[in-house]
């Protein structure tokens, strides 16, 4: 499997912006689709943004669509959420995942087998 780390969360005010970043490990990045989700203290994990292997494909959450931006370099291994126009509402624990099973894109929490350990992004009032 490969190993994800998020780096790039961080305290931020409502309207600002914040760009977190994911590494995966090994040679064959090419091969996961991969996904953000985000979990809110006391709430469910739920789906933010996904990307297809080659990044011709992506998808978003009713909340992220217009705001956030998901991409991803597959000559660096990396995978990006830019995040404008932040509320509080998007505060949250922010985790990359990846699947090989997921043929182009899916919000499914359980479709994913790799999982970073996660960014803290908190946005103030």
């Amino acid at each position: 499997q490969v190993q994800l780390v998020e780096s790039g969360g961080g305290l931020v005010q409502a309207g600002g912006f914040l760009r977190i970043s994911c590494a995966a490990s090994g040679r064959t990045f090419t091969t996961y689709a991969m996904a953000w989700f985000r979990q809110a203290p006391g709430k469910e994990r739920e789906f933010v943004a996904g990307i297809s292997r080659s990044g011709a494909s992506d998808m978003y959450s009713a909340s992220a669509k217009g705001r956030f931006t998901i991409s991803r370099d597959n000559a660096k291994n990396t995978m990006s959420l830019q995040m404008n126009s932040l509320k509080p509402e998007d505060t949250a624990v922010y985790y990359c995942a990846a699947s090989r099973r997921v043929e182009i894109l899916s919000a499914v929490e359980t479709d994913f087998d790799s999982w970073g350990q996660g960014t803290q992004v908190t946005v103030s009032s």
